[in-house]
């Protein structure tokens, strides 16, 4: 009997659709009721959106839910983007402790302050995370998340509302609000397992930071950065050249210490531009001397078999006996832009993990842990996939990469 079910259906009439996909996601169930339930949609007009989860969530009767409006949802193995559909996601989760909350920043006398967060407890082992950007500090409350949870995984995606500004909504038990973020947080024997795929090809070689200032690298290996990227550039193809100038990437090692650095090991960020006065590159996050990084390459092909690598050392390295469901947070960037198919990312997930139960929607960035902390990431897939197994029952982890032999 399965624990989780999926549920997609694109409609005009976005209630009718959340309806469907309610109804296909309870039907694995066999009549139980879900402990928890996670509501996406996508639509162009707000009260409609907001409507249709609270349709879903009340089909649904789960113990908890939560939500968001996005530009595509995932579910049932199919995917759709720029259009109305809903997808429906649920989980049975005996014994599992979940509480939901909604977060809301407030001013403070030295900026923002962060309110609604539970109060961790000894055993919650992972969070759900869904946020508006446009009214969440997502970026520093992810960035002060490694601390101020003590290592608590956190995994999810920015919501996005068709209309930029005011349009997004989240769903929280049943209820719609316009600001902040939603999540929830399970405690238990969870079983779950997060990992995230980058999409990136290393290139050149790894090289440490020996001059920088902030998140502008000034030298690698003793070389100005311009100089080294531009060397390292001359050696590749033609067709390698030309995809530099719309997707190069620069990856930061989680590890500076590790004998041998491979695809996975990097946090990769974006290149923002140079600085010509000192030979300088400005990056997607602050570096400081003494750190390792390496140079990347984004396009169809690395991302497909960088999934496909994620996907592969997370089965042998999770832990889990048998994995029975997920929930998938892919950049809007992925899908038919880049796949020229928007069920890419889902497709190679459930074959991937070999499941069923497989949701989440298209984001305007994710989040999930890299080797151990967490970060909001952009252009990624992030995946939460729930299982079971004896080293299950210890609660949840990130899967790490199998050693590597001599």
């Amino acid at each position: 009997m399965a624990r989780f079910g999926d549920g997609f259906a694109a409609d005009a009439d976005l209630v009718r659709a959340a309806e469907s996909a309610a109804a296909e996601a309870l039907r694995p169930l066999a009549g139980r009721r879900p402990d928890l339930a996670c509501i996406f949609v996508s639509g162009s007009d707000t009260d409609a959106v907001a409507e249709a989860g609270a349709r879903a969530a009340m089909a649904v009767g789960a113990l908890s839910t939560i939500g968001c409006n996005a530009p595509g949802v995932i579910g049932s193995g199919r995917a759709a983007e720029s259009m109305s559909a809903v997808s429906v996601w649920c989980a049975v989760l005996p014994d599992v402790r979940a509480r939901t909350f909604h977060l809301e920043a407030m001013p403070a006398t030295s900026g923002l302050a962060v309110v609604g967060m539970p109060e961790r407890l000894p055993d919650d082992v992972v969070g759900v995370l869904l946020a508006d950007p446009w009214s969440f500090p997502i970026d520093g409350f992810i960035e002060r998340s490694n601390d101020a949870l003590d290592g608590l995984p956190l995994v999810g995606g920015i919501a996005a509302g068709a209309r930029g500004r005011g349009s997004t909504r989240l769903f929280l038990d049943g209820s719609t609000v316009d600001r902040g973020a939603v999540g929830v947080l399970l405690g238990g024997p969870v079983g779950a397992r997060a990992f995230v795929s980058q999409g990136c090809r290393p290139i050149g070689p790894a090289m440490t930071v020996t001059a920088a200032d902030g998140n502008l690298i000034i030298e690698l290996a003793g070389t100005p950065a311009i100089t080294k990227l531009e060397e390292i550039l001359s050696t590749l193809d033609a067709q390698s050249q030309a995809l530099a100038t719309t997707g190069l990437q620069i990856g930061v090692a989680m590890d500076d210490y590790a004998e041998e650095h491979v695809q996975g090991d990097f946090l990769i960020r974006g290149i923002a531009g140079s600085e010509a006065s000192n030979g300088g590159l400005i990056v997607g996050e602050v570096v400081a001397v003494g750190r390792t990084v390496q140079f990347q390459l984004r396009d169809a092909a690395a991302a497909d078999a960088d999934l496909r690598d994620a996907l592969k050392r997370f089965r042998e390295s999770a832990g889990l006996d048998t994995i029975e469901g997920a929930l998938l947070f892919s950049c809007n960037g992925r899908g038919a832009q880049l796949f020229a198919r928007a069920d890419h990312d889902v497709t190679m997930v459930r074959e991937g993990l070999a499941t069923d139960g497989v949701a989440g929607f298209f984001a305007a960035g994710e989040i999930g842990p890299v080797a151990g902390r967490n970060h909001v990431h952009g252009l990624t897939a992030a995946v939460l996939a729930f299982g079971s197994g004896a080293v299950a029952e210890r609660g949840t982890r990130q899967a790490a990469r199998p050693a590597v032999d001599g």
